[in-house]
């Protein structure tokens, strides 16, 4: 049941279908937040609104958008705007990464990586923030990455939009010093998700050998954070030694070892699927869309190439 207390405070979660935006909406309707949950999968967006309303006595609006498109956040913003809602909480969770040599994949994937992973997540910061600063209350997180911290081959544009991330989120930190608004950068490691799958990496060492944090503990670690106003925070102890020893190691040192993690795994009996059921569910839909068996699909890239070719 809603805490009367946060009746009327909503916050908004990009990625909420899957992984870690799934576990921190949960998290949020548990608290007693309204929630307005945005995602570019209507129809699983829809179920998720519907359990999550039912379950725990909460307003959840959900907001189809595809943010691969550069005019999706603005539209957001418009459209809460519109309803009268004033964002109390931003969860920025929505990212992808692409595994594979920089000069062998399409630019566009790229393109994309940087639209979604950086510029949705600037323009929703820089309206929602505005409001907040505003009236001088609110809390944003901002996903980011522990590879944020290193120089990662074959994921190397990945890894620099989440240096981004976390770059910029700092220089704010600096800059709401003298307001009530917080921002809190996450840093997850490998996670349990469909991460893998949308990135074509799940023949990789990290996925195939390495343990995989539960998203429902990473998001546990970065919305604990959130609510203590925390500047960053690294979940698992693993990847806290990972973050520490950036520090330490020279340039070339922390891209080697993220070579390694990055190779292909020789394990005959490696990991070959995820457990957490949310994201199990979001993969296996968009296998069903593609018709493949790795990678995503981009729906603002499917309508552009659609009209063109209908010579729209």
């Amino acid at each position: 049941m809603a805490d009367n207390a946060k009746a009327n405070r909503y916050a908004l979660v990009t990625g909420a279908t899957s992984g870690f935006g799934f576990e921190f909406s949960k998290l949020l309707a548990k608290d007693g937040y309204n929630l307005v949950l945005v995602a570019r999968d209507e129809q699983r967006l829809m179920q998720i609104t519907d359990d999550l309303t039912q379950t725990f006595m909460i307003e959840t609006i959900p907001i189809a958008k595809d943010l691969f498109s550069p005019t999706a956040a603005e539209e957001i913003y418009t459209e809460t705007k519109a309803k009268g809602i004033d964002i109390e909480i931003l969860i920025n969770d929505a990212g992808q990464g692409q595994h594979g040599n920089f000069i062998e994949y399409d630019i566009a994937r790229d393109v994309d990586m940087i639209q979604l992973n950086i510029t949705s997540l600037v323009a929703l910061t820089k309206f929602y923030l505005n409001d907040m600063v505003a009236r001088d209350s609110g809390k944003i997180l901002q996903i980011a990455s522990i590879l944020g911290e290193y120089p990662t081959p074959y994921m190397s544009v990945y890894a620099a939009t989440k240096a981004f991330v976390i770059s910029f989120s700092a220089g704010l930190q600096n800059e709401l010093k003298d307001t009530k608004v917080t921002v809190t950068t996450l840093l997850p490691g490998a996670s349990d998700t469909d991460f893998f799958h949308k990135a074509g990496a799940e023949h990789t060492v990290t996925y195939r050998e390495e343990k995989l944090s539960k998203p429902e503990d990473v998001a546990k670690d970065g919305y604990d954070a959130l609510m203590k106003g925390e500047s960053k925070i690294t979940s698992g102890l693993k990847n806290k030694a990972y973050t520490a020893m950036t520090a330490v190691l020279p340039e070339g040192a922390k891209a080697a070892s993220m070579e390694k993690q990055m190779q292909p795994s020789e394990k005959e009996k490696g990991r070959e699927r995820i457990t957490h059921g949310p994201s199990i569910e979001e993969r296996e839909r968009i296998d069903l869309k593609t018709g493949r068996e790795n990678g995503d699909y981009n729906e603002h890239e499917d309508h552009v190439h659609k009209n063109e070719n209908e010579g729209l």
